[in-house]
């Protein structure tokens, strides 16, 4: 079975949820038996990097071509992408997130059959303008209406899905955690200028809808002394938001990383005492269940996304309230952790490349 893949920047080593989403899955779809070929957008390849290969653990790497603009990359690249699956006769054509969804009509036009993932309402992110979020509804609803079959990571997409467009069949497959050991080293953290325990650390893109400019804010008011904020990550693309964010956390000595992976990211996630997620919009976030899988203490925004069954009241803040953040970080911090144990069971991978697959084979007629 040959399964073309799209609606991702790339992999491997690109920053973004679904990129993460993608570099776990299709590894295990290749060893169940499946011929897989992400195509790539190539403005997000660099040269002589980690992600400049042209295979990643068995799944074939192809780059397109395009601009990287984030007004239209994504359906300039899906468009190319869905004429390279017809050329490449692909079985399967699986396309992700709801803005490259509006491509699902023209891949069913070209004989195509497709599955469609909705990574969650992304119209609902500060960054987009109302032509675009518009777009993006759109791309939603003519995914949830033409796709062979649409996934959702979540039960709260899978709701909106049927209560918005009458898509009541959706397969309930949820973002996965690998199984991830502790790092007992620090010679990066000690780098960074921290010593474990004593810092809190908050993972994601510098886009508005992750609220890190209100945690950096609530952090300055309530942080003990000697606890350190740390943020991973960076812009896919500088703007106006993300310099003042940068300018932002250097006043208020912050420690920015940079997007980092492999054992950097091992070893901060180790040695932090608390992990933030202050969104306001996610899908099923996967910095979330890695720090779960870390046996971190975590505190995150009220959003539906969040409200994952494994946390409990003290877990949660009002999104968007600085003061509730404010008032929760200083409880949290207030007492010593000493790790806790979550069950993750639903979020294991191999099982998630299992039910994949069992969508894949019901398409094809398997």
């Amino acid at each position: 079975m040959k399964i073309v893949v799209t609606g991702t920047r790339g992999i491997p080593s690109i920053q973004g949820g679904v990129e993460t989403h993608c570099e776990e899955l299709f590894p295990r779809i290749v060893s169940m038996g499946g011929d897989v070929v992400l195509l790539r957008r190539a403005s997000y390849v660099e040269k002589g990097s980690a992600n400049d290969v042209r295979a990643f653990k068995g799944v074939g790497l192809i780059d397109l071509p395009t601009p990287r603009r984030k007004s239209f990359e994504a359906i300039i690249h899906t468009f190319r992408a869905v004429v390279e699956a017809k050329r490449q006769k692909a079985d399967i054509v699986h396309i992700h997130a709801v803005g490259p969804a509006l491509l699902v009509p023209v891949a069913k036009m070209l004989g195509l059959k497709v599955v469609m993932t909705n990574h969650g309402p992304d119209y609902e992110r500060e960054k987009w303008g109302k032509a675009a979020k518009a777009m993006l509804r759109l791309g939603e609803r003519l995914g949830a209406k033409y796709a062979d079959a649409v996934i959702v990571i979540s039960e709260h997409i899978r709701r909106r899905l049927a209560e918005r467009h009458g898509r009541t069949d959706a397969d309930l497959i949820f973002n996965g955690v690998p199984v991830l050991e502790k790092d007992a080293g620090t010679d990066y953290t000690d780098s960074l200028g921290l010593q474990p325990g004593r810092y809190v650390v908050a993972i994601g893109r510098f886009v508005k809808e992750k609220n890190f400019h209100l945690l950096i804010d609530a952090f300055s008011r309530v942080a003990p002394e000697g606890i350190r904020l740390v943020i991973a990550g960076d812009a896919d693309m500088p703007d106006d938001y993300s310099e003042s964010l940068k300018r932002q956390a250097k006043d208020a000595g912050v420690v920015l990383t940079g997007f980092i992976k492999g054992r950097k990211l091992r070893q901060l996630m180790s040695h932090a005492r608390l992990f933030v997620l202050p969104s306001t919009h996610e899908g099923l976030p996967i910095s979330l269940l890695e720090a779960m899988s870390y046996g971190l203490d975590v505190l995150v925004s009220d959003i539906d996304a969040n409200t994952l069954p494994q946390l409990d009241g003290a877990d949660f803040f009002r999104v968007g309230d600085i003061d509730d953040l404010c008032a929760s970080l200083s409880r949290k911090l207030s007492c010593e952790s000493s790790g806790r144990v979550y069950d993750l069971s639903d979020y294991d991978w191999d099982i998630i490349a299992g039910k994949t697959m069992d969508v894949y084979r019901r398409v094809c007629g398997e």
